[in-house]
Parts: structure tokens; C-alpha cells; sequence
């Protein structure tokens, strides 16, 4: 039995960079949030974690991020969703 992860970083990066020169995909971020288990299930039928003004619904088997909420709203056109699973450094 697996257990799902208690919290993720979720980062906000750019879908289209022209040059990130030696930078990492998490430097290129341009917003990114600790978001912590909720204990509750989202809308997408997955785990539910908030924090820093930002809701998401993530598969925990594919860290996949299926619903999201930036401070209230949709994400904007352009950006992508990341998650970054801090138990795994």
C-alpha cells in the first residue's frame, strides 16, 4: 500500500523559454509554493493540497497536477505547473 505524500512544491514556469542558458527548470520558476495535504479530495477525485495561495488536486501516483487555483483563479495562459516532490529532495 502506498501513501500519499503530505506535501509538494508546486512551481509555475513559462511553457515557452527562448534561452534559460545554465538555468534549472526550477530557477526558471517565476512563482513557486510548499502546498500541504488538505485530508480533503478534490472536485478531479484527488488529494487536495493548499498553501501559499495556491489549490491543487495532484495525483500522487504521477505527480501530476489535475485541478489548480492561483490565489483564486485559473492559471493563466503561458504557464505550466510543475510539482516537485520534496520527499525526495
Amino acid at each position: 500500500m502506498s501513501t500519499v505524500p503530505k506535501r509538494f512544491e508546486i512551481l509555475l514556469v513559462p511553457e515557452h523559454v527562448e534561452d534559460r542558458g545554465d538555468a534549472s527548470v526550477r530557477d526558471s520558476a517565476i512563482r513557486s509554493a510548499v502546498v500541504e495535504l488538505t485530508g480533503e479530495m478534490g472536485a478531479s477525485g484527488y488529494p487536495r493540497y493548499a498553501g501559499h495561495g495556491i489549490v491543487a488536486d495532484i495525483d500522487p501516483a504521477t505527480r501530476t497536477v489535475e485541478a489548480l487555483l492561483v490565489d483564486g483563479s485559473e492559471l493563466d495562459y503561458g504557464l505550466t505547473a510543475l510539482v516537485w516532490d520534496l520527499s525526495r529532495g
